[in-house]
């Protein structure tokens, strides 16, 4: 199994969601995200979510193309099966309420299989909590935000993917 490329981006759990989707892909799923909410990462095919514990903290979403993908790690605070149709073969990491924190370039449009999995998650969440519990109502929000940049622990959420086959063809009538 051999990486093919590896794209690493930082963004904001806004209202602790993370998203995944073609650069073509409009329109938002609630069933989706509902069930990201159980799920931790859940997607119907052509965006995917990323459901933090904490809204305000940085987050790292690594994506990997593979040529077959590995199996995640043992040691990941969990995984899932996911799939991911671009169209465009541009992914755009959006930050649900604060806008795109970038795009990457996929070797190619289509159909993309694999896994997602996630570490620091908790240790992101406890952190934030104690840290609110800490500072209090009455902090300074430059202390808060240094608080936040401090963070000692990483949320990372990684989709090792691999392309399986050309994306589905628009039919004109769904225009």
């Amino acid at each position: 199994m051999a990486l093919l490329a590896e794209h690493d981006i930082t963004a904001t759990p806004g209202r602790c969601v993370v998203e995944v989707y073609d650069a073509d892909a409009y329109l938002g799923d609630e069933a989706a995200l509902d069930a990201a909410e159980t799920q931790v990462v859940a997607g119907n095919g052509y965006r995917l979510y990323l459901l933090s514990l904490q809204p305000d903290m940085t987050l790292q979403v690594t994506i990997r193309i593979w040529d077959a993908p590995p199996a995640p790690p043992a040691n990941a605070e969990g995984h899932t099966t996911i799939t991911l149709e671009s169209e465009t073969g541009t992914l755009v990491i959006g930050q649900l309420d604060r806008g795109p924190a970038g795009e990457i370039t996929l070797p190619r449009p289509g159909v993309y299989e694999g896994h997602a999995w996630w570490e620091g998650r908790a240790a992101a969440a406890d952190y934030y909590a104690t840290t609110l519990d800490q500072l209090g109502d009455d902090s300074a929000d430059e202390v808060l935000l240094e608080a936040w940049r401090n963070n000692p622990v990483t949320e990372r959420y990684v989709l090792d993917l691999a392309y399986v086959r050309e994306p589905e063809p628009i039919d004109d009538e769904d225009l």
